[in-house]
């Protein structure tokens, strides 16, 4: 049976060079523009190809007339807490949002992440409704 000597365990380099991962001593693939002493810019300002400063961008307001933004999660559980409850169809004409992604909505939304209780019932048309109530305390 082959017994690995004292002096050999002890070697450092006898280890098994690791796989992957990034040399620490390897430059860095980012080239970086050099920039001349003399020609200082405000960070805010955009220098173009031709060497022309272009003044910055006003940022965009936000329409302040007061409306909220609807997001499509909230307008899903409105349509499901209404009484009658809703249809995949009318779901994905509110959202825009093809059948199974409207299913998986209801199934990983709506039940485990939210902790809805959702039913379903086919009315005498054929048509399966959805509906949430809030589970119980238990």
């Amino acid at each position: 049976m082959p017994t690995l000597s004292l002096a050999k365990s002890r070697n450092p380099k006898s280890a098994a060079r690791k796989r992957g991962g990034a040399k620490p001593h390897a430059a860095s693939r980012r080239k970086i523009p050099p920039t001349s002493a003399g020609a200082k810019t405000p960070p805010w300002s955009v220098v173009s190809k031709t060497g022309q400063v272009a003044a910055a961008k006003t940022p965009v307001t936000v329409d302040e007339s007061g409306a909220e933004r609807v997001t499509k999660q909230e307008c899903m559980l409105s349509l499901l807490s209404q009484p009658e409850g809703a249809s995949i169809k009318e779901m994905m004409q509110a959202t825009n949002w093809q059948e199974h992604s409207v299913r998986g909505f209801l199934a990983g939304t709506v039940k485990k992440k939210l902790g809805f209780l959702l039913t379903s019932a086919k009315s005498d048309d054929g048509i399966r409704r959805y509906c949430i109530k809030p589970r119980r305390a238990r």
